[in-house]
């Protein structure tokens, strides 16, 4: 399906020859043209672009292969795991509840999850030993979405992130030690977020990934963002890439987070990891985003909640103090918001995914980007290289 803008450009005009399209076409960048000498090196199995305002599509390319082997083209309209790029999905859901005084960010996790009360601190460990302690407070909603909390990644008992349904799985986070005082440092924690799932179910009396369909995914229009493919959708998923053992070329791997088949329902969700999404899906949310929370005229968002989700939360427990990027609430940030007047995106927030995709969310330059790839690395020198020559063609191109 050809982008926004194209297609903008093409209602108007039917009754023109084919020769005005295709060159109104060609004007348009083409920003993933400039990772195929990447793609050319066997440093990329291939990508699909985007950049979007507040509004619309700006920029939607494809470009190498989603199946190396076969040598099947990458589409615009791929599917892709988006690892962690669910974080900021999750907490937007939560803050839905949270701005109808459902609620609330300071509150103890215990209020919602009773299965949390009497939760254990380590205050000492050895190889032989480990001395628990009661914590100075409960775990609050704002610790878990904001990995301050002290829970692990994941429990003991989880292989994949995908092992339980969302109940069972915030049991065993919950029979788990804190590993820290709460509030005392920064872990990246999936079962954090996860946890912040099962309050979203506990509280809406819905299974969170039909809360979320309803409440974000349906009126964004995000109609292929799923913890569970169909087979249609499974025709379109990229193929999975890591270095080969000489880190020279690609080898093709299965996402190793989680259990086949990727259409097995009985697969738990996994609120902190477990999404499949197009590039044009997590575009929308990023659009909700960069508008304050209104996605075309309409507002699923409180301004004040956009505030919170994209506002540094970590103070001086990310980078020495130094700077101001940390971690908002479910959002990598790059700057404390000046206050409750201040914008409702103070700075460029976002996140990526464990197989390198990316959003990112510039209010300065007034765009979306959004980056899709499945590689758990890439070979060669110029690895390092791809993601920013995308960002840098993108704001090149479209930044006010």
């Amino acid at each position: 399906m050809p982008p926004l803008p194209r297609l903008a450009n093409f209602l108007p005009t039917l009754l023109v020859p084919v020769l005005v399209v295709i060159s109104a076409r060609a004007e348009e960048p083409n920003i993933a043209a400039r990772l195929q000498p990447f793609v050319d090196s066997h440093t990329l199995a291939g990508a699909v672009t985007l950049v979007a305002s507040a509004d619309r599509t700006l920029s939607l390319d494809a470009v190498g292969y989603a199946d190396v082997a076969a040598r099947t083209p990458m589409k615009t309209d791929c599917l892709f795991w988006i690892a962690s790029m669910s974080k900021p999905m999750t907490a937007a859901a939560l803050m839905m509840l949270v701005d109808e005084g459902k609620v609330k960010l300071d509150d103890p996790v215990e209020k919602y999850l009773p299965e949390f009360r009497g939760q254990m601190v380590v205050a000492e460990q050895a190889p032989d030993r480990v001395v628990l302690k009661k914590p100075a407070h409960p775990i609050t909603v704002r610790e878990v979405l904001s990995h301050t909390s002290g829970i692990p990644f994941m429990s003991r008992v989880q292989h994949k992130i995908d092992s339980f349904p969302l109940d069972h799985s915030a049991i065993t986070y919950a029979l788990t030690p804190l590993k820290f005082e709460p509030g005392s440092k920064y872990d990246y924690s999936n079962a954090g977020i996860n946890t912040a799932g099962r309050i979203i179910e506990v509280v809406s009396g819905m299974p969170y990934e039909d809360f979320v369909e309803k409440r974000l995914f349906q009126p964004l229009g995000m109609k292929d963002t799923t913890f569970w493919p169909s087979d249609e959708q499974m025709t379109r998923l990229a193929k999975s890439y890591r270095p080969d053992a000489a880190k020279t070329g690609l080898q093709e791997i299965n996402i190793d987070q989680l259990s086949y088949p990727l259409t097995n329902r009985k697969r738990g969700p996994c609120p902190a990891g477990g999404y499949f999404a197009t590039a044009s899906d997590v575009a929308l949310f990023g659009r909700l985003i960069l508008g304050g929370g209104v996605f075309e005229g309409k507002r699923l968002l409180s301004e004040s909640s956009v505030r919170e989700l994209t506002s540094t939360q970590t103070g001086a427990l990310l980078n020495g103090g130094k700077g101001e990027g940390g971690y908002g609430l479910g959002f990598s940030t790059s700057r404390k918001s000046p206050g409750e007047s201040g914008p409702a995106v103070p700075g460029r927030c976002g996140h990526g995914g464990a197989y390198a995709t990316d959003l990112a969310i510039d209010p300065q330059r007034h765009i979306v980007t959004v980056f899709m790839v499945q590689h758990a690395g890439y070979p060669g020198p110029d690895g390092g290289k791809v993601h920013p020559t995308f960002l840098k063609a993108a704001e090149a191109a479209f930044s006010k």
